[in-house]
């Protein structure tokens, strides 16, 4: 099993490396093979982990449960997003083309490495590295449009990103100096070793550590205050590196928290860990419902739902219940799929229509049979609508903080998370189910701009009406409809039943953020 984790490590590596190299139709095969051998290694640890509590290769690597249900999340986005990144990329015949695709398909495979090096690594030191990879990485494919509005983005995602980053490893240093009390002067931050160190820790070095914890790699999460890169990041990228960003990084930066938390509620207990998340938490649910209900910008609303998403999950961390982190991990694996999906049927619509901009789209689904109708499931699913993941998972973590004594929380979450259902519903619905070009839509916006991706937008573009009435009707490609129905099935796969390991799984890695 050691060997396991070796290769998970290095494949999607090599896979990068060599996509540099090779012509963009051989990169187009390895990404998906790459994505598959990940997954499919993911689920194999399953076993391992269910019968030997943890998995070690050398003093570097280590998975447990916890670990392997993010590698489960990331590897299965990895896995979708390189097959739609086959349909969605409509590269020139030239030298430059085949350049942004080397460069695209390198990016890709490298990035979707780093977020799987991350819960692969032992200690919260080689974690903090992986994160910064994952930085350095994702920053070039958000500007790899070269558009003056993509590199903005990319700047300003750096800027923030690195602020954040920062403060983070002062997190990691500070909370080194608390273990030279127990362990000395030279030591490796390995969560065994703190975990194990508890109640002999330093306890208000402890929680300096865990604020800035949250408060450093909550950037990369998405947290409100620090969460301002995400909605232009999300928005200008290429909409295959939107879905990593939404459903697989924001979620790798909570895993890191998490480890925080594990070490924090270890030495000190839980209360005070669980009341600074919940106070993050509550502030990015707010934001995202109230900016959710005036988006125009397809991309940039389904920015504001991660925002939102990652606000249940610091929410539901809050309640500090099993029950509560269950919903919590089955949150995560829910969410990659139906952010992933949801970005894939803009990213169709982006092609089909040449905007973002959703008052210039009407009849989504005439136009798109499948992948319209698909997205429209993807927000119903982001919208926790049985029978998908999310209201299974949004379901345990309320009834967990039914549970706990501040059972009111439990209701805010309910209310702004129907408050979030309206604005994602509302433009959803106008967008995708309206039939044919809409008078209200041209007048609400005369002057809009369609935007093809990889192209400047155009001086003098076309109005609603006519944006809708030349889109004949028909699919983009078929590997972005198979990419969309792989993460739909998944959502009803974990929203109907769960598979019996997995449900063992989350209930162990429950138990693992529970024990003292």
């Amino acid at each position: 099993m050691a060997a396991l984790l070796v290769v998970l490590l290095a494949f999607p590596f090599a896979v990068g490396v060599v996509s540099y190299l090779v012509p963009v139709r051989v990169s187009k095969v390895l990404a998906p093979v790459s994505g598959a051998v990940a997954f499919a290694l993911s689920i194999a640890l399953v076993p391992a982990v269910l019968t030997h509590g943890h998995i070690t290769a050398g003093s570097e690597l280590r998975v447990d449960s916890l670990s392997v249900v993010f590698l489960i999340a990331t590897s299965f986005l990895y896995l979708a997003t390189a097959i739609f990144s086959a349909g969605y990329l409509h590269l020139d015949s030239g030298p430059a083309g085949a350049r942004y695709g080397r460069r695209f398909y390198a990016g890709l495979n490298v990035f979707c490495w780093a977020m799987l090096a991350a819960p692969l690594v032992s200690g919260l030191a080689l974690l903090w590295v992986a994160i910064e990879v994952t930085t350095v990485v994702s920053a070039l494919l958000v500007a790899i449009d070269d558009t003056e509005t993509a590199t903005e983005a990319a700047w300003k995602y750096v800027l923030i990103a690195s602020m954040g980053l920062g403060i983070s490893l002062l997190a990691t240093i500070v909370l080194y100096y608390a273990g030279t009390s127990v362990f000395g002067a030279g030591y490796d931050l390995s969560y065994a070793k703190m975990l194990a160190a508890g109640h002999h820790l330093p306890p208000e070095v402890l929680r300096l550590a865990f604020v800035l914890a949250v408060l450093g790699y909550g950037t990369k999460m998405g947290l409100v205050p620090v969460h301002t890169w995400l909605p232009d990041a999300h928005s200008e990228a290429p909409t295959p590196v939107s879905a990593l960003l939404s459903g697989a990084l924001l979620a790798t930066s909570f895993y890191a928290i998490l480890r925080y938390y594990q070490i924090t509620a270890a030495a000190i207990g839980s209360v005070f860990p669980r009341n600074v998340l919940l106070v993050f938490g509550l502030a990015s649910l707010l934001l995202a419902a109230l900016y959710l209900l005036r988006q125009r910008d397809i991309k940039r609303m389904l920015a504001y739902s991660s925002i939102e998403h990652m606000g249940v999950l610091a929410i539901g961390v809050s309640f500090g219940v099993t029950l509560a982190f269950i919903g919590v991990l089955l949150h995560v694996l829910a969410h990659a799929a139906a952010k992933g999906t949801a970005f894939f049927g803009a990213g169709s619509v982006v092609r089909k229509f040449g905007t973002k901009d959703m008052a210039l789209v009407r009849g989504g689904v005439g136009a798109l049979p499948w992948s319209g109708s698909m997205l429209v499931a993807a927000v119903l699913a982001l919208s926790a609508m049985p029978p998908f993941g999310l209201f299974r998972s949004e379901f345990l973590i309320v009834s967990g903080g039914l549970s706990d004594p501040r059972y009111a929380v439990a209701a805010v979450l309910v209310v702004l998370v129907t408050l979030a259902f309206v604005g994602l519903g509302w433009s959803t619905t106008q967008t995708m189910l309206t039939t044919g070009p809409a008078d209200a839509a041209l007048a609400a916006a005369p002057h809009a701009t369609p935007h093809t991706p990889h192209a400047p937008h155009a001086p003098h573009a076309p109005h609603a009406a006519v944006v809708s009435s030349r889109v004949r009707k028909g699919e983009v490609s078929p590997w972005i409809v198979l990419a969309m129905a792989l993460g739909i099935a998944a959502l009803v796969l974990l929203g109907v039943h769960l598979p019996a390991d997995l449900s063992r799984l989350l209930d162990h890695a429950a138990h693992e953020l529970r024990t003292p």
